[in-house]
Parts: C-alpha cells; sequence; structure tokens
C-alpha cells in the first residue's frame, strides 16, 4: 500500500479489543526461552516488531511454535542459546536488540545484532556502557549497530543509574543480571519507566527487589534458575491510545475497548485525558499474570481543557507518555490553551525524528507550531485542515496523523500506511470498523 486517503469522521462507536500489548510480548518471549520447560503465550502481539524478537530466538536454537496469536516456547535454561549462524535480524525493534543484548552479553560465543537502516541509526551505546561494565565485550560502529557481542559466562554484578530514562536499558541490565554474580541494581534517579521485565520476572518466580522511595531502585541476584509458566498477554495501551484520542476529540463518540492493559506506568494518557474533561471510564478492572487489565469506555466531545494557559508537560510524566507524544500534539490542537512538550529529546532518536514529524505535518494541516530542541508548543482550537501527510515511516506518527485526519476538514493523504505494520497491522482495518461519517 503506497499511501491512503483519509476522509474527516463524525464518531467512533462499538466495542473492539487491540492486538496484544508489544512491550509485554517481547518480554514474555525472551524470558520464556530463560526458563526450563515449555511456556504457552496467549494473545501474542501481531506486530512486526514482535515477529523479530521470535526469528532471533529461532536462530539462537530456541524452538518455537506460532499459531496465531499463540505461542510456544521450549526454554533452553539461562545458558542454552546455541551460537547463530548469521547475523541476528532484529528488523525495526530496539526493545529486540537492546534486551537481546543482555541475555546474549551472558553466552559463551559471539553474537552480531543488527537491523534494518532505521534501528542501525538508533543509538546502543546506553546499554554498551552497562554490559562493558559487567564484563561483556561489545563492539558497535561509533555506538550504532550492528553490535557484535563476546559473550561472558562469568559476569559481574553492578550497580548503575540510568543516565536517561529507559525501560529498555533497564531491562537489559536485568536480563545480563539473571546470569552474573552477585547483586545487580538499576537505579531510575529521572523517573521510573515501565516495569513491564519486573512483572514479569516475578511472574516466572524470579525474585526482583523493588525499591520506589527515595528513588526507583530494582536489583535481583543472579544467577537465577527459574520454571516456565503460562501466559496472557492484555491488549495494548499504546495501540489503544490512538481509539482513545480519536474518540475523545469527536463529539457523540461511544467507544468501550476491551482487555486493554491498564499498568500504571502506561496508562497515564487515559489520567491526563481524564483531568482536561474527557469522559473516560475503566471497568473491570483485575490482574493477569502481574499485569492490570480491564475496559475503556470514551464518550466524545469534551476534551477541551477551560484552562486559557497551554498544558505543559515535563520531566518524569514525558518517560509515561513517551509513545503517545505525537498523538497528544494533535489533541493539542483542540484544546483551548494548546499544549507544550518540553524534555522529551528522545523522541529525536526514535524509528524517525518525532519532534521534527509532528512539526512539519501539523504545519502542512493548519496548525500554530514552535520546535524546540526537546519539544514543542501547539496553539489551541485550530480547525485542522486535509493534507498530504508523510509517515516518514514511522508508525506512531502514521497513527497520530490518522487521528488527526479524522478530525480535519477535507481529505487527507498518508503516504506508506503500511509501516504501522510495526505495532499494529490491524489498525486501518480497526479504525474503518468502528467509524461512522
Amino acid at each position: 500500500m503506497t499511501s491512503m486517503k483519509l476522509s474527516p469522521a463524525a464518531r467512533l462507536t462499538g466495542r473492539l479489543t487491540v492486538p496484544g500489548d508489544k512491550s509485554i510480548s517481547h518480554r514474555a518471549a525472551i524470558i520464556a526461552s530463560l526458563a526450563e520447560g515449555s511456556s504457552n503465550i496467549q494473545n501474542y502481539s501481531s506486530s512486526q516488531d514482535c515477529a523479530s524478537t521470535l526469528a532471533c530466538l529461532r536462530s539462537l536454537g530456541v524452538s518455537v511454535e506460532q499459531r496465531g496469536s499463540r505461542v510456544r516456547i521450549e526454554g533452553r535454561g539461562a545458558l542454552g542459546y546455541s551460537e547463530p549462524q548469521v547475523a541476528l535480524d532484529c528488523g525495526n525493534s530496539g526493545s529486540t536488540m537492546r534486551m537481546l543484548a543482555g541475555v546474549l552479553a551472558a553466552q559463551d560465543f559471539e553474537s552480531v545484532l543488527t537491523g534494518d537502516n532505521s534501528l542501525r541509526s538508533r543509538p546502543m551505546q546506553r546499554v554498551v556502557e552497562p554490559l562493558s561494565l559487567m564484563g561483556a565485550r561489545i563492539v558497535t560502529d561509533n555506538g550504532k549497530p550492528p553490535m557484535r557481542i563476546a559473550g561472558s559466562t562469568k559476569l559481574r554484578a553492578i550497580r548503575y543509574e540510568l543516565p536517561v530514562p529507559s525501560a529498555q536499558v533497564k531491562s537489559c541490565i536485568l536480563l545480563a543480571a539473571l546470569n552474573a554474580e552477585g547483586f545487580s541494581e538499576v537505579i531510575e534517579a529521572r523517573g521510573p519507566t515501565r516495569d513491564h521485565t519486573e512483572r514479569m520476572l516475578k511472574w516466572f518466580g524470579v525474585p526482583a527487589e523493588i525499591h520506589p522511595l527515595p528513588v526507583n531502585t530494582i536489583g535481583l541476584r543472579g544467577p537465577v534458575r527459574f520454571s516456565a509458566r503460562e501466559i496472557m498477554i492484555p491488549g495494548d495501551i499504546s495501540s489503544a491510545a490512538f481509539f482513545i484520542g480519536a474518540a475523545a476529540l469527536l463529539s457523540g463518540s461511544d467507544l468501550t475497548i476491551e482487555g486493554v492493559g491498564l499498568n500504571p506506568t502506561r496508562s497515564r494518557l487515559i489520567s491526563l485525558l481524564q483531568s482536561l474533561g474527557c469522559a473516560i471510564e475503566t471497568t473491570g478492572e483485575h490482574e493477569v499474570c502481574n499485569e492490570p487489565i480491564g475496559n475503556v469506555t470514551i464518550r466524545g466531545g469534551d476534551c477541551s481543557n477551560s484552562s486559557q494557559l497551554p498544558v505543559r508537560l515535563e520531566g518524569e510524566v514525558i518517560a509515561e507518555l513517551i509513545d503517545e507524544l505525537p498523538l497528544l500534539a494533535v489533541i493539542g490542537c483542540q484544546l483551548t490553551g494548546g499544549l507544550e512538550i518540553r524534555d522529551a529529546t528522545e523522541l529525536r532518536s526514535k524509528e524517525t525524528d518525532r519532534i521534527a514529524a509532528t512539526v512539519i505535518n501539523l504545519r502542512a494541516m493548519g496548525a500554530d507550531v514552535e520546535e524546540f530542541s526537546d519539544g514543542f508548543r501547539v496553539s489551541g482550537q485550530t480547525r485542522l485542515r486535509g493534507a498530504s501527510l508523510s509517515t516518514f515511516g514511522d508508525h506512531r506518527i502514521a497513527m497520530a496523523f490518522a487521528v488527526a485526519a479524522l478530525i480535519a476538514a477535507g481529505e487527507s493523504q498518508l503516504d506508506d500506511p503500511g509501516c504501522v505494520g510495526v505495532s499494529f497491522p490491524e489498525f486501518f482495518d480497526l479504525l474503518d470498523s468502528v467509524i461512522e461519517r
């Protein structure tokens, strides 16, 4: 699919489910591969990124059987991977690369992690540094992939403070720590990040220690051995976010998303929109495999914020909203005082420069946007107009501006809509199923 025409919508109505959570699926597969015994995973993510994780595990000698969203993994134990015969292709998935780097650092062979052009441009020094301190030898291309890892079965425990908030780096260190001698700690001095790795490790019986005060610290004592488990993956809240945002913006919407993950480190978008007057309700909350899950109902048309001042997002909250920031920029165009986002330099190192991409597309739609090195400011209550929009090959930019097209005056043209397959290949079909025009 080379391009797509998008028309304005009147409302979103009905009920839907979104595919399994991408972040949790990565972790479930990798941790299951390190367990002893067979793990069955239900509702595994349909994303290309998570398919890359399974492909890499197969190349490492792990038996993986997949039937739709059901995946069976025969764990190889802590040090049971086989030396790969080729470079491990992580596709577009930074999660795959950074987390597998932690596991491969403890293996007794050399391996290479690579990916597509986008992934090979992303920074990996942030995982090279802690893994090198633990005893692995890693060579990169000036801090970027490919990564050549010479593992060590005698990794050292470390106490490491994250220089930037990153759940992927935290997870990389914790996965390496499973096979390190002694007690390793990761300190999140700049704010907590999504905690799916800690929750999944505990589900597998790994005694991870979490101390939220004075700063969030996660530790575990290695080496650790653990057994296989049954796993159910909740619906992906980052995928649901685009439906939540669209329904909140369109008056008369009445949409329910069922079985979605409500992890507090991921669901900040819901509480933020509620604080802006959006009618969003969560029901049926319960836990599955240590993860909170429930239903989200959105009734649209009240998301405008009565304050004349711009809503300002900065500091620790940015890590909690990092995937939703382009969508929030679109929503900000409809708020009375607009929206300002700062401390979001990390957006420039995603699949594309998401700050620049967001600014370019919003300006094309007639929005008044000021760009900063670490974010942007959008003026509020702007009637966006249909425009030719670029995805920049980035799935979240594509979905954010599909939402923008729904509230614009006139038709929009979106190039490369197929890039949503990285995280949410069903996005446009699901969107069509709940649109009323």
